[in-house]
């Protein structure tokens, strides 16, 4: 029998009764040598009959349920009351393990054992508010900030918000939702997890698992360019505003303010365009991926000290990355309402707002809208990396994770939109110095945007210095916050499946894991790492994660049974699901990212950066690392029945069969007892 599913038994001593007749007057002595463990993890109580005289108080009938909400394991004895039993006679274990004296008693007694697990306590976060900060600063990242703006303005502007809301609404929140309920309720990481649900999608929590890590490998490294903008930053003249730098080409045309007689041409670069390829990334020293070139000792710097501070965050868990997201969680928000402030107040600003709001209805009847809008929604809110899953595991177990879900996406949506008005304003202005068209200025998406566009945009502002120093911060502390829940996401999991071998030792395995990390970003590093990255982005994560979770939903709902899953809920937070959320699980969010899958099959993404198209064997590479983290499923699915006992029917059986969980929300055990 496994540990947690032990129940702590006391050696019982009756020492004296002192009355025959009435009721509540016998007294009992715990002895033995597990006094100690029982007063600090379990709590035994005699009630007369079903009286409170515990913690806890019981509800009578068939089925009782403590004041929790959990169900007894043995239903009151119907004989039991204050007028039966009066000459009941019973037994009590002694020191040595014999049978003592019959006493006779007014009534038979009811003794509630709290059931306890000789595991270590499962840690918690230590405020409500450290898990929310946790989850917004893991949903509201990089993407937000360059993603969202960019796809507005490119799929009709304000019109752009209806299907996003849509595929908010009927997708993104119950998927987000369901994770969070799911972690919450089971307590368990994404590969431990799935014995409570369908056992035979197991290897849905280790594809999980090395898509976070293939994330891990290049998302890290864009916290890294950024630290090199921000140790850059710390000088009167800010090196990507001027063109008289040793990595500067002829084609290199500065055109601050007061330069009125500087002239754009289509093959003029900016100061901010080339600081960003030729000094910081230096792609013009490797041809493509074909021939990478060196690694970048500079980055290479940067990137170790970014997964320093990310080790020392998360070493000890959620007790101190819970901390530590109080300042990098919040201050990218101060940042914002502050570039926002100065956007608004630049010439030509509402050039860009008018040019990022203004809807065109008629882009609505494209397809690539819609499927846009899905794909935003769904990477912002990120569900199927494990991370809400971790994160709702370490919350006490009648959290209202409903409430939860829909403030912690609603602030992620509200980010989205208050991210294009600080882009575009900013965008808005730089087009007013070019003389240009905000469409041409805006012509950069990804990390280019930030980079270069709003970079330059900072340079040509007046205390440039001190708004490129709290741009690049803010950067940084938005990718921190995704790497701190991306690898506690596999720290939980991999702490939840081998617990006797990890969970003494996470220092050293996080360590380890921090090791892997930064090992497998060396690729980035190089010359041609930007190419590495864009590769990565495309095909390691996206299209494999959108499958995991396909198959997620489709686990829950139709093998665990979305009525088992919403009893659940309503066992945690005392209300049951509506007609919404049960729809939307069955039927609504299994479409929606059917949908979003076969638009990427029907419609491949023509990868390019910067002049450099990508040739067709590197989608054969990216395919072939996406399939790595998926092949995880089936193969599972393999070796779990090949390794299961019995016909080939009792093991398909077993293998869609929960098992029964055993933590928290089995903490009553009620015997009859005298």
């Amino acid at each position: 029998m496994e540990t947690k599913d032990m129940m702590m038994t006391s050696m019982l001593t009756m020492d004296k009764w002192e009355n025959e007749g009435e009721r509540g007057n016998g007294r009992q002595e715990v002895r033995g040598e597990e006094e100690e463990t029982q007063q600090e993890n379990g709590r035994l109580v005699l009630a007369d009959g079903l009286a409170d005289r515990g913690p806890k108080s019981l509800t009578s009938g068939s089925g009782q349920q403590v004041s929790n909400g959990f169900t007894t394991s043995t239903p009151q004895s119907p004989r039991e009351g204050p007028g039966t039993a009066a000459g009941a006679v019973g037994t009590a274990s002694g020191p040595g393990g014999g049978t003592g004296p019959s006493v006779p008693l007014g009534g038979l007694r009811t003794l509630v054992v709290q059931q306890t697990s000789l595991d270590r306590p499962r840690e918690t976060w230590s405020k409500k508010m450290d898990f929310l900060l946790s989850v917004i600063g893991y949903a509201v990242d990089l993407g937000n900030v360059w993603r969202f703006p960019y796809i507005c303005y490119q799929n009709g502007g304000g019109a752009f918000l209806l299907p996003y809301l849509l595929m908010a609404v009927f997708g993104g929140v119950p998927l987000f939702y369901m994770e969070l309920a799911l972690g919450q309720f089971h307590r368990s990481g994404c590969i431990s997890i799935w014995k409570h649900i369908c056992p035979i999608f197991k290897g849905i929590g280790f594809a999980i698992c090395i898509i976070a890590l293939y994330i891990a490998f290049y998302y890290n490294t864009i916290m890294a360019w950024a630290l090199y903008y921000l140790l850059s930053s710390f000088r009167a003249t800010l090196p990507w505003s001027t063109c008289n730098n040793n990595w500067n080409t002829v084609n290199c045309n500065s055109y601050m303010s007061s330069d009125h007689n500087v002239s754009w041409s289509n093959s003029s670069t900016s100061p901010a365009e080339e600081f960003y390829t030729r000094q910081v990334l230096q792609v013009h020293r490797s041809p493509g991926l074909h021939q990478l070139g060196s690694v970048s000792w500079q980055l290479a710097l940067c990137l170790l000290f970014i997964f320093t501070i990310v080790y020392f965050s998360i070493w000890k868990g959620v007790k101190t990355s819970g901390k530590v997201v109080w300042v990098t969680a919040t201050f990218p928000y101060l940042v914002l309402f502050v570039l926002l402030i100065r956007g608004a107040t630049l010439p030509g600003a509402w050039r860009g707002v008018v040019f990022y709001l203004k809807p065109d209805w008629e882009k609505l009847l494209s397809t690539t809208v819609w499927i846009d809008a899905a794909s935003q929604i769904f990477f912002s809110l990120g569900p199927g990396f494990g991370v809400l899953l971790a994160f709702a595991s370490y919350n006490p177990f009648h959290n209202n994770c409903y409430k939860d879900a829909l403030v912690t996406s609603s602030v992620n949506c509200l980010t989205s939109f208050l991210s294009g008005f600080v882009i575009f304003t900013v965008l808005g202005y730089m087009a007013e110095m070019r003389q240009q068209s905000v469409d041409a200025v805006a012509k950069d998406a990804g990390p280019s945007l930030l980079f270069i566009i709003y970079a330059e945009a900072i340079a040509n502002m007046p205390a440039a210095t001190f708004f490129s120093i709290i741009f690049f911060l803010m950067i940084i502390m938005l990718g921190l916050d995704s790497t701190f829940a991306g690898l506690e996401g596999v720290i939980t999991a991999m702490l939840d499946e081998f617990p006797h071998i990890l969970v003494k030792r996470r220092e050293w395995f996080v360590f380890g894991l921090v090791c892997v990390c930064y090992l497998g970003a060396l690729s980035t590093l190089t010359y041609g790492g930007a190419f590495v990255v864009k590769l990565f982005e495309e095909y390691a994560t996206g299209p494999a994660v959108i499958t995991v979770v396909l198959l997620e939903i489709i686990a829950v709902s139709w093998f665990y049974g979305t009525n088992r899953f919403c009893n659940d809920i309503q066992v945690m937070l005392g209300f049951y699901p509506g007609a919404f959320w049960r729809v939307c699980w069955v039927a609504i969010c299994p479409c929606f990212l059917l949908f979003i899958i076969i638009s990427f099959l029907a419609f491949p993404p023509e990868v390019r950066l910067f002049n450099y198209h990508y040739p067709p064997w590197t989608t054969v590479l990216g395919y072939c690392i996406g399939v790595s983290s998926f092949i995880c499923v089936p193969a599972y699915m393999v070796y779990y029945l090949l390794n299961a006992r019995g016909t080939f029917k009792q093991r398909l059986l077993k293998s869609i069969t929960p098992e029964p969980s055993s933590d928290n929300h089995r903490d009553f055990i009620v015997t009859n007892a005298i």
